[in-house]
């Protein structure tokens, strides 16, 4: 366009904005759309077809080397994939910016046409004369200037008139120089708007470009991550403000099934971010654009040397590794709902499909729950563990570790546990019954399924989600295990009938035993056996069924159905003080009956659970 080299003044006239032809850029943005919709297709043969059938068909050491050489292709082209989507969107952004100052000029172009005026190449206005002058009565002159200001007829331009003044002081009533300065304020400011988004794009573009080499290192995705967050603030107005942030997941979905297909991937393109964590956006979009944000988030935080930023990429690089492995036979796929870097961290996996499965189980973790490696690993293996079991019984099963919210945090475990407050609880709650909603709104089943898992402080949020409103969305079941109490005294409470809540305590968890703040047991911590200890000695006097939160949930008064489970190891056993037994409800083979009771309940068979006496 202009060639325009800096922020300050322009080489860019009316005429040449005029004559800018938006469509040859919208054909250019189709073109690098074609580019990156062939590398996501290039990407899925890769990691969904060659991938699977390499390790199939082919055996020995050279299986992987091959497989190494196939996933650094993989990356490469959902790095092509990434880069492309922003070129397209930049120049369709260029091009949305460029035509509606285009409207504003062919506007004022159009006025002075009507009214006679001409309009300069230097941006500028001449007008006629009209009106009468106040002095004398007579027409005002077609052209001339008093005192070296214009009388009558004249030049308006961009830059504002010094004013049109007669001999006596008295402003001069041609009602056309107000007109005509109107006319060369909206050509002037259309041209100096046009020409600063010329120069906004063009830095733009020319940091849109790829580094010599077939490699994409890790830098490589910083520089994309910083790519994506220019483009996404250039295109600020073209796309993000038709997110639907504040509609209904229902409404979101009906938002994203009316958008044409280049509109789809121009938001999965510049907001993976915020699609990818939309609730009632199908699930299959959501791990698209979450997988492409996920690498994003990983160049973000290579940038950061603080030990938070490591713990989170520690995290997110495991994460990742799982979602590019080739599936066990048997093995629920993962699809990954929810990642962010924000407070302790974000992620929501799911293994299934959640929107075409009946059974749809969400599992929200407790206390000291973050995005790091533990999580990658041992939260994401529970709700596996559970989807595995829950396929067997009904193979149109899905389970989801939903990590949404900021557990409370603390090196010192339980007793950070007994003085948390509930505040976390409620906040979570919130944003688990926005996320269940999206659930429900995104399931192909009329009426699927739902079922809420709360582990520890978890139980809390859960707890906290049921008593929001009308319950938690769609959710016809509840699971808790290791609860300290949810807010509420009894399972009616809940909103899903007292038959449909079902509890997990086991006899060696100190978390399930932890006593009412009337105890005053709190205060004893740190005895001569530390935390636990003391907690486990104060226990011996418990007198009635109050916990942290409230009523034990295992307790008879609850009115829950209690499952049975393995005792777990002690609290003071050969090895010292363990809490083990407040970790293994979900493991197979550390507590099989209280996993195959979590499995029946997600799988809707509930009324096959082998029940436990209440406490």
């Amino acid at each position: 366009m202009s060639g325009r080299s800096g922020g300050a003044g322009s080489a860019l006239t009316w005429s040449a904005l005029r004559d800018v032809k938006c469509a040859e850029l919208e054909e250019a943005a189709d073109g690098w759309g074609r580019v990156s919709n062939r590398a996501d297709a290039a990407r899925d043969r890769i990691e969904g077809r060659m991938l699977p059938g390499l390790r199939d068909t082919q055996k020995g050491e050279a299986v992987g080397a091959a497989e190494g050489r196939l996933r650094r292709l993989g990356m490469n082209f959902q790095y092509i994939y990434t880069e492309c989507g922003l070129l397209r969107t930049a120049l369709n952004s260029l091009a949305h910016e460029i035509k509606a100052q285009q409207r504003v000029l062919q506007g004022a172009l159009d006025d002075a046409e009507a009214l006679k005026f001409t309009v300069h190449a230097d941006g500028s206005v001449t007008y006629p004369a009209a009106g009468e002058g106040l002095v004398d009565g007579k027409p005002l002159a077609g052209e001339g200037l008093v005192d070296g200001k214009p009388l009558a007829g004249g030049t308006a331009s961009g830059v504002p008139n010094p004013g049109m003044v007669t001999p006596s002081g008295l402003v001069a009533p041609n009602p056309n120089a107000g007109k005509a300065q109107d006319i060369a304020d909206r050509v002037a400011r259309a041209v100096r708007t046009a020409a600063d988004a010329d120069w906004r794009y063009a830095r733009i573009l020319r940091s849109l470009k790829a580094h010599e080499g077939l490699a994409v290192p890790a830098a490589t995705w910083t520089d994309a991550a910083a790519d994506a967050a220019a483009v996404r603030q250039a295109a600020h107005a073209y796309l993000k403000d038709a997110i639907p942030h504040d509609a209904s997941p229902a409404e979101r979905k009906e938002w994203w099934a009316g958008l044409t297909d280049e509109q789809r991937e121009e938001y999965l393109a510049v907001y993976p971010d915020q699609i990818g964590n939309l609730d009632g956006i199908p699930a299959l979009v959501r791990d698209a654009a979450n997988r492409d944000n996920l690498q994003l988030l990983m160049g973000k935080l290579e940038g950061r040397d603080d030990d938070e930023s490591a713990t989170k990429l520690a995290a997110l690089r495991e994460i990742d590794r799982q979602l590019r492995a080739v599936p066990k036979p048997g093995e629920p796929p993962m699809y990954l709902l929810g990642i962010g870097d924000q407070g302790n961290g974000r992620a929501i996996v799911s293994y299934g499909n959640p929107d075409v499965s009946r059974n749809v189980a969400a599992y929200v973790p407790g206390l000291n729950t973050s995005l790091d490696e533990e999580f990658a690993q041992g939260d994401l293996k529970r709700a596996r563990d559970t989807a595995a079991a829950a396929r067997e019984i009904d193979h149109a099963s899905a389970v989801i570790t939903w990590l949404g919210y900021d557990a409370p945090q603390s090196p010192d475990g339980l007793s950070s546990l007994a003085v948390a407050g509930t505040a976390r609880a409620e906040t979570g709650g919130r944003a688990f019954n926005g996320f269940m909603a999206g659930m429900v709104a995104s399931n192909d089943h009329d009426d699927p399924h739902l079922t809420a898992i709360g582990h520890s402080y978890g139980s809390r949020t859960v707890g906290a989600a049921a008593q929001q409103g009308d319950g938690i969305p769609g959710v016809t079941d509840i699971v808790l295990v290791g609860s300290p109490g949810l807010g509420v005294d009894h399972a009616e409470d809940l909103r899903v009938g007292s038959d449909h809540v079902y509890v997990g305590a086991a006899e060696n968890d100190v978390v399930t035993k932890l006593p009412s703040k009337g105890h005053g047991v709190i205060s004893g911590l740190g005895h001569a056996l530390g935390p636990a200890g003391s907690l486990a000695v104060d226990l011996a006097n418990r007198g009635d069924d109050g916990l942290w939160f409230g009523r034990d949930p295992a307790s008879e008064e609850f009115g829950g159905r209690r499952f049975g489970t393995d005792a777990g190891p002690p609290l003071i056993g050969p090895g010292g003080l363990s809490i083990d037994a407040h970790s293994q409800y979900f493991d197979p083979e550390l507590d099989s009956s209280s996993a195959g009771s979590i499995a029946l309940v997600t799988a809707g068979r509930g009324h096959m659970i082998k029940p436990e006496q209440a406490r």
